[in-house]
């Protein structure tokens, strides 16, 4: 791993200290139980749960992921200060590509408008109207706001279901780096009131690309340089944070995309929560 991804969260063991929230360890308990999880790791290897709704659609839940090494929820710090974008004017938007407040600097790389709907697994998947779900991720070459690029903050954006639990964002395909495969990281909070104040957070996960679009788009975009590289070496099922979910479980992680990377995709998926 180069010097640009030694921090990455595909070198989870050294970043324990600043991947485990605090809200999470007080809830796992002692440092043995953190490390006692599967393959080492205190997430992964949930059982299913799923729901059937009304209409006969079905929803499985998320399994619980690691935040990865810079959240920027509140729950870690940068260069001693804490670092929390969910409580900043601007955060609540519709295209995360742009930073906001005092950056303005913008993403490159190919579109990606995400149309993500919030499920309550515990109730016949009733749509979480309301709910604020925190999206945030790495660039096209695969570093992140607030962390390894520290005059930006792109790339993180909270959006408010509507009331059939639906929340949209634009943002650009995520680029791959040594030891992950390409992923958005979310959490959901049961408000923005809740979420701007750190507590009501449901679930901390990841969701996950197809092989053949992450292909296309890398073969595609001069942004991704290096991406093809990387990707090569991964697997979903060698992924550090992946691989201990079941075949059910990295399905519903995967977004399913329509479009090219000439003109962008539109990509869709369901966050199934138990509320």
């Amino acid at each position: 791993m180069n010097a640009t991804h030694a921090h990455h969260d595909g070198n989870l063991r050294d970043d324990l200290r600043l991947i485990l929230s605090r809200r999470r360890a007080l809830a796992l308990g002692a440092a043995g139980v953190l490390l006692a999880g599967c393959d080492g790791w205190p997430f992964g290897g949930e059982a299913n749960a799923q729901a059937t709704a009304a209409d006969g659609s079905t929803c499985i839940k998320l399994p619980r992921e690691m935040a990865g090494p810079f959240p920027a929820n509140g729950t870690n710090a940068r260069a001693g200060a804490t670092v929390n974008v969910l409580d900043q004017a601007g955060i609540i938007r519709a295209d995360m590509r742009s930073s906001f407040g005092e950056y303005s600097d913008v993403a490159e790389g190919v579109p990606l408008a995400l149309e993500l709907r919030l499920a309550d697994v515990g109730n016949a998947c009733r749509p979480l109207a309301g709910h604020l779900i925190y999206l945030w991720q790495c660039d096209a070459a695969g570093s992140y706001s607030l962390y390894e690029r520290t005059a930006s903050n792109n790339l993180r954006g909270a959006a408010v279901a509507d009331a059939e639990g639906i929340a949209r964002m634009m943002t650009i395909f995520p680029g791959c780096y040594p030891g992950r495969w390409p992923h958005i990281h979310l959490e959901v909070f049961a408000s923005p009131e809740q979420a701007a104040a750190g507590k009501g957070s449901l679930l901390i996960s990841q969701l996950a690309f197809a092989r053949p679009d992450c292909d296309a788009v890398y073969a595609a975009h001069p942004a991704y340089a290096g991406s093809t590289a990387a990707l090569a070496e991964l697997s979903p099922g060698s992924d550090v944070i992946f691989r201990n979910n079941s075949a059910e479980q990295l399905a519903a992680q995967t977004l399913v995309l329509r479009g090219d990377p000439a003109q962008g995709y539109a990509a869709a998926g369901t966050i199934g929560i138990i509320a």
